[in-house]
């Protein structure tokens, strides 16, 4: 896969009191991880998104996740390829083809733990373009890094309500 240069970043991280390989282990799980994107919010414009895994669960290289379903009543889709995965300590996905989506384009993801004192620190962070099409890149300036930084957030959340951090 060729390595694609993005324009657009945000991260965050957070000290989870578990060891790396329990955080790992959590965060692995691509429905799991990403349940934010399942659930209707305001963000989601009361939509959700359903996630497909092939028979490598997102959770080995070159696995696929698929994304579909409506945002604001709009059929949005998108699939990621794991392109590194490094346990306990790193993990990369991206975008492949071009995906359906309103607000980001192709993007790449990923995180990286590291002990920490009693702990782990977790970083998650999102390299994204803006999207391409005519009436939808208006919209990526707007909002598109809101939505990442909503995202990114919402999976450090996840991961602290898990370890009760």
């Amino acid at each position: 896969m060729a390595v694609r240069s993005y324009n657009k970043h945000y991260e965050d991280s957070v000290f989870i009191r578990a060891p790396a390989g329990q955080v790992f282990d959590y965060v692995d799980d691509h429905s799991r991880f990403s349940s934010h994107m399942s659930q209707s919010s305001w963000m989601m414009g009361g939509g959700r998104m359903n996630t497909e895994l092939d028979d490598g669960r997102g959770q080995t290289v070159g696995s696929h996740i698929r994304l579909n379903g409506k945002v604001f009543g709009i059929n949005l889709f998108l699939d990621e390829v794991v392109t590194h995965r490094q346990p306990p300590s790193r993990k990369i996905w991206e975008t492949v083809g071009t995906p359906k989506l309103l607000v980001i384009g192709n993007y790449r993801m990923g995180l990286e733990i590291s002990s920490e004192n009693e702990g782990s620190r977790l970083r998650i962070f999102i390299d994204y373009e803006l999207p391409t099409g005519v009436s939808t890149r208006w919209l990526g300036y707007l909002f598109g890094g809101i939505y990442a930084k909503w995202c990114v957030r919402q999976m450090v959340r996840g991961v602290c309500e898990q370890f009760k951090t």
